[in-house]
């Protein structure tokens, strides 16, 4: 397991040490499914920008109706919509999504066009189905006008780790002015970045760790993380099950409320979808109580890698809510300092296993006149087609999988029930799926409240330099957004300034998040 106490909050130099543990360790030699030549390819496709794209390259594919702008987007597609019989879904004209478009982040699948996940692996493939997200939409009137850029199959949190070239953040980009091209972030980052641009009202990302209020963060819109199970994932190419889920971006909160609104049911196609009987026991916040609420600081995200913007927009933003007649208090969720490894741990490991199925045999890329066994064939494809992140994933999983690894994965476990008890301790609210032994009295938080990132986006050039000297690096940007992920909770970046701050709310608790969101918004 990567060390916490290195990775989460420390200086570089530690992460280098921990890096030459890890690289130095004989169980991480080739597995038997891929070679290791591309592993330090990271820059591959980079240079191969297609000119026809947004100048973002936030768009792998887009359709008839997309427009300079949301306004001329929408009007185009409200008075020239395609036959809705193309989608097999049948649109309410009165919907409540009528006159607006969005994205869909490209590891959603739809029928119209390929699904790529940004990887030459599925480069080709061609969903026979919608997912159930992309219908609900559709059937409420919204307009599907293109699919996002992201990070090969949502590993990633830069969205330069894709097949189809990096996406340029709008936030800072000047034209033909190679020193504003800085990241995205990721791993949906081109559905952040469409949003930014105005390229639609609206788009959907997934969040495992945090790759939809990142780059939310990064790109000054907001991000929306619902309660892990609320929105299906059917459709949904998989990174890690038990942590995947939808979420919503836009620069309106009040689109970003209604879009949660239609996702937000039941679907039996999809296993890890709360049932109806458990959203009916869900306790949430009243109604009444939203003008007082207590805002929890945790202590283990003061740390010393946040910028000094960061901390000022979190105090500001901290200050304003006492004026706001809210009640702030700091707490502690010790778990937080092991989130980060914990993380890698489980998500790894879940890749390796949903990534196994691509081997360009039953479907996926497949390579040309190999000459040798079916082994060399699949050896070839997945060498091939795999980018040098994905690669890296699969052997770290495969390593935490195997004996060699001891009890890693045990551990890690370990720690995200130890997370979801801690959180349940810190929240006036009980979980609605854990009947933990908690003391619900008074005096607890309804709310936190943190950074969603520890700075600004860092230009492409140099961010892609310091990912290979130590890719660790990259994974530090989820430090704040893991433990939301790991514990199911709702979470949402709001953009202050150039920069997101984070809330999270009690598992269920979703309206709470919103209702604060919009007040500190208005």
């Amino acid at each position: 397991m990567l060390r916490s106490s290195r990775i989460q909050i420390r200086p570089r130099c530690a992460i280098k040490t921990t890096f030459k543990q890890v690289s130095s360790d004989p169980c991480f030699a080739p597995a038997s499914f891929f070679s290791l030549k591309r592993l330090s390819t990271t820059r591959s496709h980079y240079e191969q920008l297609d000119s026809t794209k947004d100048i973002w390259n936030s768009l792998i594919s887009k359709r008839s109706g997309l427009s300079k702008t949301i306004e001329d987007t929408n009007h185009r597609i409200g008075s020239n919509a395609e036959p809705s019989n193309k989608e097999n879904v049948t649109t309410t004209s009165n919907g409540s999504l009528v006159n607006t478009s969005f994205v869909v982040k490209d590891n959603i699948t739809t029928t119209q066009e390929e699904t790529t996940s940004a990887s030459q692996m599925l480069s080709n493939y061609k969903s026979p189905f919608n997912a159930t997200v992309v219908s609900l939409l559709s059937a409420e009137g919204s307009k599907l006008v293109g699919k996002a850029n992201l990070d090969e199959l949502g590993m990633g949190s830069s969205s330069t780790n894709t097949f189809y070239g990096p996406v340029i953040n709008p936030l800072y980009y000047k034209e033909n002015d190679d020193n504003t091209k800085h990241i995205a972030g990721g791993s949906s980052g081109g559905s952040a970045a469409a949003v930014a641009a105005k390229l639609a009202t609206f788009s959907l990302g997934t969040d495992t760790g945090g790759s939809v209020r990142l780059p939310a963060s990064y790109c000054g819109v907001i991000g929306f993380k619902p309660t892990y199970g609320r929105i299906s994932r059917w459709g949904v190419v998989p990174y890690a099950q038990t942590l995947d889920t939808v979420g919503v971006l836009s620069e309106d909160i009040n689109i970003v409320e209604k879009v949660y609104r239609v996702l937000n049911q039941y679907d039996s196609k999809d296993p890890t979808s709360l049932p109806e009987n458990t959203r009916q026991e869900i306790i949430t916040t009243k109604t009444s109580d939203l003008s007082f609420l207590t805002i929890g600081l945790p202590e283990e995200f003061i740390i010393e890698d946040l910028s000094e913007e960061v901390k000022e927009i979190w105090v500001s933003v901290l200050a304003n809510l006492q004026k706001m007649g809210h009640k702030v208090k700091t707490v502690s969720i010790p778990s937080i300092r092991h989130s980060l490894s914990a993380y890698y741990t489980l998500v790894t490991a879940e890749a390796a296993s949903n990534l196994s199925r691509y081997d360009g045999v039953r479907y996926g890329y497949s390579v040309d006149d190999i000459q040798g066994s079916a082994h060399d064939m699949i050896v070839a494809n997945r060498t091939k087609a795999f980018g040098a992140e994905v690669q890296r994933r699969i052997l770290l999983g495969n390593y935490t999988l195997s004996s060699d690894s001891g009890d890693h994965y045990k551990k890690a476990t370990q720690v995200r029930e130890r997370l979801v008890k801690e959180f349940n301790q810190v929240f006036n609210l009980p979980h609605a799926l854990v009947a933990d032994d908690i003391d619900l009295s008074t005096g607890k938080c309804d709310i936190l409240l943190s950074p969603t990132s520890i700075g600004s986006p860092p230009p492409i050039e140099e961010y892609l330099q310091q990912t290979e000297e130590n890719f660790l690096n990259a994974y530090i940007n989820d430090i704040l957004t893991v433990p939301a992920s790991l514990a199911g909770l709702p979470a949402i970046s709001l953009p202050f300034g150039n920069h997101g701050i984070q809330i999270m709310g009690q598992f269920g608790d979703d309206d709470t998040v919103l209702a604060l969101s919009k007040s500190l918004l208005d």
